[in-house]
Order: C-alpha cells, then structure tokens, then sequence
C-alpha cells in the first residue's frame, strides 16, 4: 500500500485544498521520498504545491484508504500566509468544512476533514494511529 502525508491547514472552520487541472479537490499532500520521514514529507508537499511554510506539523492520526495509506498532519502555517498554486497545482481555496459536501473532492477527503476535526474537538486524545478501513472497496 503506498503511503502519502497528507497536510490539514485550518483557518477556523475552513481548510486548505489543492486541486491539479481538470481534478478533483483534495488535501495537499504526497508520497514521501525514499528515506524521507512523513512529517518532512508533508512540510515539502506542503511548500512545493502551495508555497505555504510549514513551521510544526503535528501528526494527527493516519487511516487506511483502498490503496493509499495517508498519514495526517496538521499544520502550523502563518495566519496571513497566502496558498498560491505552485507545480502540478492548478488551485488552491480555503474552503469551509460544512461545503466539503457539495465540491467535487477525491474520496478520502471528506472523511479525513471530519476524522481530523474530531481529533482537535477531543484535545483530551493523543495524536497517534487510528487504523481505519474505512475506504475498504474505495479507490483512494
């Protein structure tokens, strides 16, 4: 199963999503290089797709999707930093969590947003694994 850092930028209720040209909605992210750690994966997919500097990423959980294993961040950004689209992202938009529903988003994301704003909900819980299946028969 291939595993991708996936990067949750949150300005009060509303999250940062990156889409390519002509695709689907989904939180910015990627594979990590051979011997990168996640946590610096998710910083460099973070900069290279939006331009946004990382300062701490925070690892939130990671959920088990049909083909990809994501590994969930979030990230501390600059309250004015501004997400530009950068490489292969063609947008970026700081979206409300209640919209996700109605946008064109890849599987996954939904899911995480609300697992992850879950998480921030309960500051009770430690960030760690939450072994979830369930993507199980989605494509991720």
């Amino acid at each position: 199963m291939k595993e991708r850092a996936t990067v949750l930028c949150r300005r009060g209720d509303r999250i940062l999503l990156v889409a390519r040209l002509n695709a689907r909605w989904a939180l910015p992210g990627g594979k990590p290089r051979p011997g990168e750690p996640l946590r610096d994966a998710a910083r460099r997919e973070l900069l290279e797709e939006t331009g946004l500097v990382c300062g701490h990423a925070r690892h939130l959980f990671r959920i088990a999707g049909a083909h990809k294993l994501h590994h969930v961040f979030l990230a501390d950004i600059a309250p004015d930093a501004i997400a530009r689209p950068m490489n292969e992202i063609a947008h970026c938009a700081w979206i409300d969590a209640e919209s996700l529903g109605s946008l064109n988003c890849s599987q996954p994301t939904p899911l995480i947003v609300e697992l992850a704003f879950d998480w921030l909900r309960q500051p009770h819980l430690v960030p760690g694994v939450a072994d979830l299946d369930v993507f199980a028969g989605i494509a991720a």
